[in-house]
């Protein structure tokens, strides 16, 4: 049985793994027609079964210290990952919140490949899918890509069989990688020896070349120092010893055309704007709480894609993390959005990610005490995992039946009790929260908050707006129109 071993950044985060934070990825779409299973096995089959992942288990090493290996499972059956549950009544989303809260605490069979699907019955008047997939097989931004590969813009019948080739074709880019002018010219995967000595000759041989990557190594040196010497985060509510429980909880959808008008009259991005009032509903969450200063701030850890615009089959992960300082104690929310800016700005130009990229694959190769060590060690660094991501911008069917809600939590590494999710699709936007139930039981108040701050944002943007020369009006209304305009021809085109 051919065997492939575990690449380096992949086991770094497969022996994060634990009860008590289980590295999974956990996935939600809804319908609001009934979504037939028979349909949706045959999707599975024609599309996401030809990445060969998603047919192999993890196999122990047969040398002892050594990494395991991904090797097809003998008897892989498609019903044994995809399970037919049945919401309990009323069948709201309080009652699928809960579901979910549940199944993020149950740990997949290590004996099968590691994924699972659960279509979720009875919700309201359609249906659930949560899909769980384990983080060894790949990053965040892959395993949504490989979902989305499931979707088509049309409603049809079950696929027929397809080519490989093809099947990978259709898996639809969400967005273009997230890269810094730094990690766009260093290597992502694992260099081999070759590669190593055709680098080392150019070195020799170029001195633009030699400076350029004497360059390279001081600013990552000095990104992994700056790293390391920076505090703890502040101990709030947000941390402390885990427990087996987790709770899941996400918004309402919000207008995408409205984030970006918000983003337009501050001169700040989409992401500017979600994560200025993230930052402000954690904040009055923990005034609720306990006492803050005005200068209190906590950090986030965000991933950072590495990986080139196409997919390989065998997936991976290959991104890196940055630590973005959030204001909590500033009320005023567009001072607070200036600060988030600020501080997303000098995030843009830095090498961080790449750094980061570097440490898992070193603690993917030390014993796995080391490991737990440095782990611990950098989540002092932060609070939080923080996400981004633009899906589609326009309708998208499963198994014939259209897609309503977009919604993914990533798991929380080593110590990290809270997750915090942005995804767009269709032009909405959907803020998660994920958290430990002991520390934070109710994920629900913090999109509550999220909600009010986000509103209060939209407001200072229509005032300020309402107050500019008359004479700008309408020119500003034109542009949004044409803005508006161009997204819905660009969704068209696909």
């Amino acid at each position: 049985m051919a065997r492939k071993k575990l690449a380096l950044t992949d086991h770094a985060w497969l022996r994060m793994d634990n009860p008590l934070n289980l590295m999974v990825i956990t996935g939600l779409m809804t319908f609001d027609a009934p979504l037939d299973l028979e349909h949706f096995k045959s999707v599975i089959e024609h599309s996401m079964l030809r990445f060969k992942r998603f047919r192999q288990r993890l196999a122990p090493s047969r040398l002892p210290f050594m990494r395991p290996s991904w090797e097809d499972d003998p008897a892989f059956n498609l019903d044994a990952h995809v399970e037919r549950v049945t919401l309990p009544s009323p069948g709201d989303q309080n009652s699928l919140q809960d579901l979910i809260g549940v199944i993020m605490s149950t740990e997949l069979d290590y004996s099968r490949p590691l994924w699972h699907f659960y279509l979720v019955e009875n919700y309201g008047e359609g249906s659930a899918l949560i899909a769980r997939l384990h983080h060894s097989i790949a990053d965040g931004i892959a395993l949504m890509q490989v979902l989305l590969s499931l979707t088509e813009r049309t409603p049809g019948p079950p696929r027929t069989d397809t080519s490989q080739d093809e099947a990978q074709d259709r898996v639809q880019n969400p967005t273009e990688p997230v890269r810094t002018n730094q990690s766009a010219t260093l290597p992502t995967s694992q260099v081999s020896f070759k590669d190593l000595v055709e680098d080392g000759k150019k070195i020799l041989d170029d001195r633009t070349y030699a400076r350029f990557r004497a360059r390279q190594v001081v600013n990552l040196a000095g990104a992994v120092g700056k790293i390391a010497l920076r505090w703890p985060d502040p101990h709030t509510v947000f941390k402390g010893p885990l427990g087996y429980k987790k709770r899941a909880a996400w918004s309402e959808p919000i207008d995408l055309r409205d984030v970006k008008l918000i983003g337009q009259t501050f001169h700040s991005t989409v992401n500017d704007v979600l994560l200025t009032a993230v930052a402000g509903a954690l904040g009055r969450y923990l005034r609720a709480r306990e006492a803050i200063s005005q200068d209190m701030g906590i950090r986030g850890f965000i991933p950072v894609n590495l990986r080139p615009v196409e997919l390989d089959e065998e997936l991976g992960n290959k991104f890196g993390l940055v630590f973005l300082s959030l204001p909590l104690g500033i009320d005023d929310p567009v001072v607070r959005l200036r600060r988030v800016k600020q501080n997303m700005d000098e995030l843009k130009s830095s090498v961080e990610a790449v750094a980061t990229f570097g440490i898992l694959n070193l603690l993917g190769a030390v014993p796995s005490r080391i490991e737990d060590i440095a782990v611990n060690f950098f989540d002092t660094k932060g609070s939080a995992i923080m996400t981004n991501v633009p899906g589609p911008q326009t309708q998208l069917y499963l198994a014939g039946a259209p897609i309503n809600t977009m919604m993914a939590w990533v798991p929380q590494s080593g110590r990290i009790s809270l997750g915090v999710s942005i995804i767009s699709y269709n032009s909405k936007v959907w803020l998660g929260i994920a958290t430990d139930e002991g520390l934070v039981p109710d994920p629900e108040t913090i999109v509550a908050l999220f909600n009010d701050d986000y509103a209060e944002l939209k407001s200072r943007a229509q005032a300020d707006l309402a107050q500019r020369p008359g004479s700008l009006k309408p020119m500003l209304s034109r542009l949004d129109e044409a803005i508006h305009t161009l997204d819905d021809l660009l969704a068209e085109s696909g």
